[in-house]
C-alpha cells in the first residue's frame, strides 16, 4: 500500500494547473482529505464529467479515465458522470466561438457508447454511471437565480476565450455562462471530495465547482486538472475533426502506429498523460530522454507499447511493434515526416500530385506501373487502392507521407 504522500504524488502526475500556488493548495488539500478517508474508512468520491458531443472516444478523452482509474486502485468509488443535460448548453471552455448545441435525443444516443468505451480503462464494478438530466432539469428558476447570485459577470468575461469573443464583438450568450454553474451543482448533487478535468476546465472546477459546494455549506471538492493531450501532429489538442485522432475503436496496429508517427518533441507529454507507469518508470523515462542514454527511436517505441498494451494487452501489443518493425524500420522508413488529411473523394494520382511526390499524372501512372509506389511498405499495383488513415505512402527511398 503506498504511503499518502507517495500516492499525493501518484495521483498529481499530469496535473497542469497553470499556477503554482494552485497547485500546491490542491496537493495540501488532497492530502488532507486521504487522510481523512483512511482515518474513517471511508472512500473518496470522485467525479468526472463527460458531454456526449460525438459517439466514438479518443486517446485525448482517457486522459482524465486513467485518473480516474488511478483513484479506483487505491480503493475510490469513481463517478462517471454522462453530461446528458450540460452537452445540450455546450461548453465554452476551449472554443472561442459558439458550440453547436444538441438535442437531448441526440445527446443521449451518444452517450450510451461512452460508457462501454470507458471500461476499457475504469473496472465496471467500482464504476458508477449517472446522468446530470436527471438532477439538472429538476431545477427551478428560483434555483437558477439563487446559484447566479454567487456570480459575477466579471469573473466571466476574465476567461480567455470569452475575453477575446467579447473584444472582437462577437456575441457571448447567456445560456454559455450557465455551464461552470451547472457543473458546480453536479459537484454539489454528487457531494464530490474529487473532480477530475482537463486543464480547460480549470474555471469550471475551481471558481465553478468549489463556489458552489460552498454555498450548500459542503467541503469544496478539490480539483485535479490535467494537462491537454496533443494529437499526433504534436501541435493542437487530439481532435477527430482535425484529423489529429487516436481512436479507441480501431486497432492495435493502427494505435501503435499512430503513436510512432507523433513529433519527439510530444513524447513526454504522452508518457505522463497517456500511459500506466508509475511515477518512477515515468522519471526514468524523463531522465533517459534528457541524458540521451535512451534513443528517442527506442523511447518512442516503449511509448507506444506502454499505450498501446493499456486497451489491447501487452501480447496484441507485442505484435503491433513486431509488424511495425517488420513493415517500417526494416524497410527504413522513418518515423516523422510530412501528414496530409485525407479527404472524401482522393485518389492516390491527385495526391501524389498535389503533394507534389511526382511531376505529373502521367509521372504517377508510370511509378504505379513500375512498382515505383508503396504503401505500407508494399508496391501499389492498383491505381484506384483504398486509401485509408494510418497509411504511409512512399515515392522511392527519400519521399514519405503519412495519410490521417
Amino acid at each position: 500500500m503506498m504511503k499518502i504522500d507517495e500516492q499525493v504524488e501518484y495521483l498529481m502526475q499530469g496535473a497542469d494547473f497553470g499556477d503554482a500556488a494552485i497547485a500546491e493548495t490542491m496537493a495540501v488539500e488532497l492530502r488532507e482529505r486521504l487522510i481523512e478517508s483512511e482515518k474513517a474508512g471511508r472512500p473518496l468520491r470522485v467525479y468526472c464529467g463527460y458531454d456526449p458531443t460525438a459517439t466514438d472516444l479518443h486517446l485525448g478523452h482517457t486522459v482524465t479515465m486513467r485518473k480516474l482509474r488511478q483513484f479506483q486502485e487505491l480503493g475510490h468509488q469513481v463517478l462517471f458522470v454522462i453530461g446528458s443535460f450540460t452537452a445540450m448548453i455546450g461548453d465554452p471552455s476551449d472554443k472561442d466561438k459558439l458550440r453547436v448545441q444538441l438535442s437531448h435525443d441526440k445527446v443521449m444516443e451518444n452517450g450510451r457508447t461512452y460508457a462501454e468505451q470507458a471500461f476499457r480503462i475504469l473496472d465496471p464494478e467500482k464504476t458508477e454511471v449517472l446522468y446530470n438530466h436527471e438532477w439538472l432539469q429538476k431545477l427551478t428558476l428560483t434555483d437558477l437565480v439563487d446559484l447566479a447570485s454567487n456570480f459575477t459577470v466579471q469573473q466571466f468575461l476574465t476567461r480567455d476565450n470569452f475575453h477575446k469573443r467579447f473584444d472582437k464583438n462577437e456575441p457571448i450568450y447567456l445560456h454559455e455562462l450557465f455551464y461552470a454553474i451547472m457543473q458546480g451543482y453536479d459537484a454539489h448533487h454528487l457531494n464530490a471530495d474529487v473532480q477530475i478535468g482537463g486543464s480547460d476546465q480549470l474555471f469550471n472546477i475551481i471558481t465553478g465547482a468549489r463556489k458552489v459546494m460552498a454555498y450548500f455549506g459542503q467541503k469544496p471538492n478539490i480539483g485535479i486538472v490535467l494537462g491537454i493531450l496533443p494529437g499526433t501532429d504534436g501541435e493542437v489538442r487530439m481532435s477527430k475533426s482535425l484529423g489529429n485522432h487516436i481512436p479507441l475503436n480501431t486497432s492495435a496496429e493502427d494505435m501503435y502506429g499512430k503513436v510512432m508517427s507523433i513529433p519527439d518533441k510530444a513524447m513526454l507529454v504522452y508518457a505522463r498523460l497517456a500511459t500506466e507507469w508509475s511515477p518512477e518508470k515515468l522519471h526514468a523515462f524523463e531522465n533517459g530522454l534528457a541524458t540521451n542514454s535512451l534513443h528517442p527511436r527506442d523511447a518512442k517505441m516503449k511509448l507506444a507499447f506502454g499505450i498501446t498494451s493499456v486497451f489491447y494487452g501487452e501480447e496484441a501489443a507485442g505484435a503491433a511493434q513486431d509488424q511495425f518493425v517488420n513493415t517500417f524500420q526494416k524497410g527504413n522508413i522513418p518515423d516523422e515526416m510530412p501528414v496530409y488529411q485525407l479527404k472524401e473523394g482522393d485518389t492516390l494520382i491527385e495526391i501524389l500530385v498535389s503533394q507534389k511526390m511526382t511531376s505529373s499524372r502521367g509521372d504517377a501512372r508510370r511509378l504505379i506501373e513500375q512498382q515505383g509506389v508503396k504503401l505500407d511498405g508494399e508496391p501499389v499495383g492498383d491505381m484506384n487502392v483504398e486509401l485509408k488513415p494510418g497509411m504511409v505512402l512512399q515515392v522511392g527511398k527519400r519521399r514519405f507521407l503519412r495519410l490521417s
